[in-house]
């Protein structure tokens, strides 16, 4: 029975072939639109996650502050200091905790042979190459070795290494930091970075080290990754870990100032989901208009077949196969505009490529533009919605035509 009805829907279709073509590239004009629309956003979602994933998504920050309450006898507007003893406190106590490392940073004269510039040069554990997802784009990171020894090495960001050396190999050369000799062991590969705060000019020497440059013993930062889902309880536990160890009431942000890098994964999830749902919904109400023109059509068809539904009613047809003949041909008719609204939208989207979205203000950020993204989520929901809408397009034509009158069909005109 199926074959049949598609005969005869490929039958009626072939009967008036602009309009069916014209009809068929409305819907797929349609269908493309929701496709392209979704796959927006989805390109949209990937950027996010892709900005993200530059600076680590679940990592943590800890910048110590002044208290804003009375704890005890402590006065509002204590100074936190944090040190070594906290880092090995969190870790003591904070099993989530995958990599952490203290950091110290400072403003310092870079100097190789007549250049001269001022760079920040931070003193971290190794580990930070996996805390900050850095990249070694020439040489080698600086190791437990290294740390160990108080190595005077330095890892250079990759402007940096450009502005003091141009075009020549870095490695191995020596380079003085305020006045004291190191030698590049390693050039960092570009990370997407916006605003004056450029990770591309930071140099990087082991924590022991920076010692000589700057007294270690009250850090600027503290910062770690972790392995749970569970963010904001871990952040609730290191403010309760440290505020019993510094005294100051845990509910207070600006005695320990924290960045949680994952509460802003989740709102922009939330706005990318958001945004999918937007799109969705533009690309259905421009597929409704391809489908009230799809209901249009029908009804003339049914209008022009009236003594053909007549003929085949008195021959025995129920209303139950002139319903069915009716909406078959419609769904056909979807269907095989919703093909080629598909290809069409792979085709545009092949053909777009990168749209601009972060590398507008940021350098080195290719990585966090849009690409439309066609995946098999993208194409069930628009399989989805152009089901619903050719159904609801053909169901109001095939009911008129299953309630004619058979006498009536066969007098008109």
């Amino acid at each position: 029975m199926l074959r049949d009805l598609l005969q005869e829907a490929y039958g009626a279709m072939q009967h008036n072939r602009r309009r069916t073509a014209l009809t068929m590239l409305g819907m797929a004009w349609g269908i493309a639109t929701v496709v392209m629309l979704l796959a927006y956003g989805n390109g949209f979602g990937q950027a996010c996650a892709n900005i993200f994933a530059n600076f680590g998504t679940k990592l943590m920050i800890l910048v110590p502050g002044r208290s804003s309450m009375q704890v005890g006898g402590q006065k509002a507007g204590a100074q936190l200091r944090l040190t070594l003893d906290d880092v090995d406190l969190l870790v003591a106590d904070i099993p989530q905790i995958m990599h952490i490392t203290p950091e110290v940073g400072k403003d310092s004269n870079f100097q190789y042979e007549t250049r001269t510039y001022t760079f920040n040069v931070t003193g971290n554990y190794p580990n930070v190459l996996s805390v900050r997802a850095l990249t070694v784009g020439q040489g080698r990171f600086y190791n437990l070795e290294d740390e160990m020894q108080r190595a005077h090495v330095v890892v250079l960001g990759s402007e940096a290494k450009e502005k003091l050396f141009s075009g020549r190999n870095a490695l191995h050369e020596r380079v003085r930091i305020d006045g004291l000799s190191f030698e590049v062991i390693g050039v960092l590969a570009p990370k997407m970075q916006a605003g004056n705060d450029n990770i591309n000019k930071v140099s990087f020497v082991p924590f022991t080290t920076m010692s000589d440059l700057k007294d270690t013993h009250y850090l600027d930062s503290v910062w770690f990754n972790y392995e749970t889902t569970e963010y904001l309880r871990l952040e609730q536990a290191v403010r309760s870990v440290l505020g019993t160890q510094h005294q100051f009431n845990p509910t207070d942000r600006r005695a320990l100032v924290v960045f949680n890098l994952m509460e802003q994964v989740k709102e922009f999830e939330l706005i990318t989901l958001g945004l999918k749902i937007l799109l969705g919904f533009i690309g259905t109400l421009t597929l409704g208009i391809g489908g009230v023109g799809l209901m249009n059509i029908m009804l003339v068809s049914v209008t022009q077949r009236t003594r053909e539904i007549g003929m085949e009613k008195s021959l025995g047809a129920r209303s139950r196969d002139i319903f069915l003949q009716f909406l078959a041909e419609a769904l056909t008719i979807s269907f095989a505009g919703g093909l080629l609204g598909i290809i069409l939208a792979y085709v545009v989207s092949l053909s777009v490529g990168r749209l601009t979205l972060y590398s507008a203000m940021a350098k080195h950020a290719e990585a966090g533009d849009i690409r439309l993204v066609l995946d098999p989520v993208t194409l069930l929901v628009s399989t989805l919605i152009l089901a619903l809408v050719g159904l609801v397009s053909g169901m109001l034509p095939a009911i008129r035509a299953s309630r004619l009158d058979p006498i009536e069909a066969l007098r008109y005109e």
